[in-house]
């Protein structure tokens, strides 16, 4: 009872076939890979910019993004 056979696999498609429908699962599926396929393309191009540091946050729950410039002394 702790493992599934190929048998109880494919009767459980079939049953979600039937429920949503071939092109609805279709659908669902080219979304998932497109968020997928952006999300890689998205680690690659933070990595080819050398990495970034995440944003910081401060007591108000605001988000603060970008880089902090420091001063020098003249």
């Amino acid at each position: 009872m702790g493992s599934f056979s190929i048998w109880h696999w494919l009767i459980v498609l079939v049953i979600v076939m039937l429920v949503f429908g071939t092109k609805k699962l279709r659908n669902i599926g080219q979304d998932l890979g497109g968020a997928v396929k952006g999300f890689k393309d998205g680690i690659k191009e933070g990595t080819a910019e050398g990495g970034t540091t995440p944003p910081q946050q401060v007591a108000g729950g605001q988000t603060i993004e970008g880089e902090v410039k420091e001063k020098t002394k003249s």
